[in-house]
């Protein structure tokens, strides 16, 4: 299949940065388009009938025509009459961002969840649109922003698609029942949750593989690795799997879909309910890629969606991943149990993120020597099972071993505590 040949627009306002157009590009090939070109207006403000105003869409329709450009692909989002203006001039296709992100979460969408979020965003994008939007339905051939819903259905009335709306809705508010029931059995078995969020592509999912991955864990049999790739939204859905810390206890992580800048509204209302993992988290680990260049405005916008999800003072931990592509230069100090810094890729320094994670869960541990009686032989073997035993020597009265403890379950085994071991 051939690539679109795609041109970017941007209008730079007045006290705005346009550093975001390497983001755009890096949209575009997410979708399999190719971008020729990129081309950036200063203006005071935004045309409302050319976005960038009638000339300078005059200049860029000569660009079309030289460049050969299939689809121009802009950096806001446009309304109906902007997007249809702009093609009647322009001979070109347009998509704006929020399009361009919608079709690139319906080529990523796999599960029916996945999917009917996708569907409710972009029938929600299309709504406002439709008289805008209809006149150009005709020629559209497919490619970058027309996955999903397609012509058919944003030929709908308004009535047709506010009653699928509806539906889709109903669908996934059942969908969601069955999420909460599990949150609820995870909350009686005291099973602490942990999210991992942070910008596309800062290596959530590697991050989530590797922990699983880890010498402390034994849970592998339950666990299927998430799906991970060097690109932007290459996972959707949010993924949850259990990990053992270190001290022994277990925990869930989940992975959820990443941020950008400028996300639609319309996807943050649509995957609300996959996005309130991150709510009901008791840590959340803010994942940063050290290497980024707009790595500031990335961590605000974490910041500002997190908030948006949730108003709960949950704790974070904030991990920069990727240090080994780090340059010289890039400050790189000694990990604490608040910032860290690892690489989720080649397993540096995952041991110390979840000694930082278990503690924060969990709190202070020690590693004690203990002496069972056989009368209680049976607190030895739940030890085995859910905490990590070593040296274990029988004798004619009961087991004697060594074993790391929660400081708030030292007074279940005061009465085999033979002392702290010194290792």
């Amino acid at each position: 299949m051939n690539k679109e040949r795609c041109a970017l627009v941007a209008v730079c306002l007045p006290n705005e940065e346009t550093n975001d157009m390497e983001e755009l590009k890096q949209l575009v090939e997410a979708a399999n388009g190719i971008v020729i070109s990129s081309i950036v207006q200063n203006r005071q403000s935004i045309d409302i009938r050319f976005y960038a105003g009638r000339g300078k869409i005059k200049e860029i329709a000569e660009y079309v025509e030289t460049l050969e450009i299939d689809t121009l692909v802009f950096n806001d989002e446009l309304s109906g009459s902007q997007i249809r203006n702009i093609e009647e001039i322009t001979g070109a296709k347009v998509v704006d961002r929020t399009s361009l992100i919608l079709d690139i979460f319906a080529k990523r969408a796999f599960t029916r969840e996945g999917k009917l979020q996708v569907e409710l965003a972009q029938l929600k994008y299309s709504l406002p649109r439709l008289i805008g939007l209809n006149r150009n339905l005709s020629r559209l051939a497919g490619g970058i922003g027309t996955r999903g819903p397609g012509e058919q259905k944003l030929e709908l009335d308004r009535r047709r698609i506010k009653a699928k709306i509806n539906d889709i809705q109903n669908e996934l508010s059942e969908l969601t029942k069955g999420r909460e029931t599990k949150r609820k059995q995870r909350v009686r078995r005291q099973v602490p949750v942990i999210s991992i969020v942070g910008y596309t592509n800062a290596g959530k999912s590697t991050l989530l593989n590797t922990m699983m991955e880890s010498e402390y864990s034994n849970v592998k049999a339950e666990n299927k690795k998430v799906f991970s790739d060097d690109m932007v939204f290459a996972t959707l859905d949010t993924e949850l799997r259990k990990v053992r810390l270190p001290g022994g206890r277990r925990a869930v992580f989940s992975d959820t879909v990443g941020f950008i800048k400028k996300l639609p509204t319309e996807i943050i209302e649509a995957f609300k309910e996959t996005l309130e993992e991150i709510k009901y988290a008791d840590l959340i680990i803010h994942l940063i890629d050290i290497n980024d260049e707009n790595v500031l405005n990335h961590k605000e916008t974490t910041t500002e969606l997190i908030g948006k999800i949730t108003d709960r003072d949950i704790p974070v931990l904030t991990v920069y991943n990727k240090i080994d592509k780090a340059a010289n230069n890039k400050l790189i100090t000694a990990s604490t149990y608040d910032v860290i810094y690892i690489s989720a890729k080649n397993k540096l320094n995952i041991d110390v993120l979840l000694e930082a994670v278990d503690f924060k869960i969990n709190g202070e541990k020690h590693k004690y020597t203990l002496k069972i009686p056989n009368s209680n032989i049976k607190e030895y073997y739940w030890l085995c099972d859910n905490r990590f035993v070593e040296d274990t020597e029988f004798d004619g009265e009961g087991v004697n071993f060594n074993v790391i403890l929660y400081d708030d379950e030292k007074g279940r085994y005061g009465n085999y505590l033979k002392g702290e071991s010194n290792e």
